[in-house]
C-alpha cells in the first residue's frame, strides 16, 4: 500500500459515545456488545487491508483435517499492526483504545497485541478459555475488542461469554483445547453459571470482554470466511510478572519486548495509546 493510499484511509478519531450504564455493564457482567463500533464505509476501507496483511503473514498451510482443535478454530496472524502501515492505523485508532479505557475506567491503555483470528468455512469451534492465562500482567484490567470485518452469522461463529465469569479470576491452567472446552463446561453446569449466547454481527460491530472472561465460539458451518479482527490491551502503568507457563514466557518474550519480570510493560511493542 502506498502512502497516499494508507492516509486516504479513515483516522478513526471520532469518539464513540458510551453511556454510563454501558460502563456498568460491562464491568458487572465482564463483556458487551457494542453496534456500529466501524461505520460500514470505515470497515469497508480497512478490510482489505487487514485481510490482504493476515493473507499474507498467514504461516498455517495444513489441510484443516490435518489440524488439532485449536489448529481448526481459526487461522490466527498477530501483530499485523508492526508489518503493515494501513493495519497500524487501525490497530493503533483512538476510537478503539478510549472505548477499552472508558470500560475498564483508566485513564490510558497500552497495546498488548493484534489477531487477526480468521475462522474458515468448516473450521472448528473455539473451546471455552480465558485469554488471561496466557498474558504475564500485573492487572486484571485487560480488554480484548472482537470485530467482524464481514457481517457474521451465528453460524459463521460468533462470540458467547459467562456472565461475571472475570469475577472468578483464574480457573485453572487450560490453554485452548477439548480440555478445556470439557473442564469448563462442567464448571459451567455445576456452577449454574449464565451463558451469554453469540449473536448476529454486523461488519464494524464488536464486542469487548475482560482478560478473565470465560467466553468460546461455535464452528463454521457456512461456506464464508469469517473474517474478525481482534486488538488487546491493558491498563497503563502494569507491569510484568513472573511467567508461569511457556505460553506466558513466550509472550514476555514475543509482544512485551523481552522486559523482565516487575518492569513497567512498557516496551516499543507496546505503546500507549491516549
Amino acid at each position: 500500500m502506498t502512502e497516499t493510499n494508507i492516509s486516504a484511509l479513515p483516522d478513526l478519531t471520532k469518539e464513540y459515545a458510551l453511556t454510563a450504564s454501558q460502563i456498568a455493564d460491562f464491568q458487572q457482567n465482564g463483556h458487551i456488545l457494542l453496534r456500529n463500533v466501524a461505520s460500514s464505509d470505515e470497515v469497508t476501507a480497512y478490510r482489505s487491508v487487514i485481510t490482504n496483511a493476515a493473507l499474507a503473514y498467514n504461516t498455517e498451510k495444513r489441510a484443516l483435517a490435518e489440524r488439532d482443535t485449536y489448529g481448526k478454530a481459526f487461522l490466527q496472524i498477530m501483530n499485523l499492526w508492526r508489518r503493515d502501515e494501513g493495519v497500524r492505523r487501525f490497530v493503533l485508532a483512538r476510537r478503539f483504545a478510549r472505548i477499552a479505557a472508558d470500560l475498564l475506567g483508566v485513564e490510558n491503555v497500552r497495546i498488548y497485541h493484534d489477531q487477526a483470528l480468521y475462522k474458515e468455512a468448516g473450521g472448528g469451534p473455539t473451546p471455552w478459555h480465558q485469554d488471561e492465562y496466557y498474558w504475564p500482567l500485573d492487572t486484571e484490567k485487560t480488554i480484548t475488542l472482537w470485530m467482524p470485518l464481514v457481517d457474521a452469522s451465528t453460524e459463521m461463529g460468533v462470540m458467547s461469554f459467562i456472565s461475571t465469569s472475570q469475577k472468578l479470576g483464574f480457573l485453572g491452567e487450560f490453554a485452548i483445547s477439548d480440555e478445556s472446552q470439557a473442564v469448563f463446561e462442567r464448571m459451567i453446569a455445576e456452577k449454574n453459571l449464565s451463558v451469554k449466547p453469540g449473536v448476529d454481527m454486523a461488519a464494524g460491530d464488536a464486542t469487548f470482554h475482560y482478560g478473565w472472561t470465560l467466553h468460546n465460539a461455535s464452528g463454521n458451518s457456512t461456506e464464508t470466511m469469517r473474517e474478525v479482527m481482534t486488538i488487546i490491551y491493558f491498563a497503563d502503568g502494569a507491569r510484568i510478572t513472573s511467567p508461569t507457563n511457556s505460553y506466558q514466557e513466550n509472550d514476555r518474550r514475543s509482544w512485551l519486548g523481552g522486559l523482565q519480570p516487575g518492569e513497567l510493560a512498557t516496551s516499543e511493542l507496546n505503546p500507549a495509546l491516549l
